[in-house]
């Protein structure tokens, strides 16, 4: 685990220090495209929301569960017919 550890902090370290080394001009630039992207895929989160739940057939349907197995009904009640009494008179 600490090795691990080690890892992650050695590529942290050294994506930093390349990110340093970058002229602040390419910085400024890839920060303005990172934001672009998350901006983009902000819109196309929202537009799909709005999409989905501006439809009139948006409805919950609530149904029974159906992935319990039932032979875990049958061993259990097979054990719940096999009393053992320990008690005193």
């Amino acid at each position: 685990m600490k090795n691990l550890r080690d890892k992650i902090e050695h590529y942290v370290l050294e994506a930093e220090n390349y990110w340093k080394m970058l002229p602040v001009a390419k910085q400024r630039f890839l920060t303005k495209i990172f934001f672009g992207v998350y901006f983009f895929l902000t819109v196309i989160v929202v537009v799909s929301v709005c999409i989905s739940t501006g439809q009139r057939r948006n409805t919950i349907s609530i149904n029974h569960i159906d992935g319990v197995s039932k032979k875990s009904f049958e061993k259990k009640s097979g054990q719940n017919g096999i009393v053992n009494s320990s008690i005193k008179k």
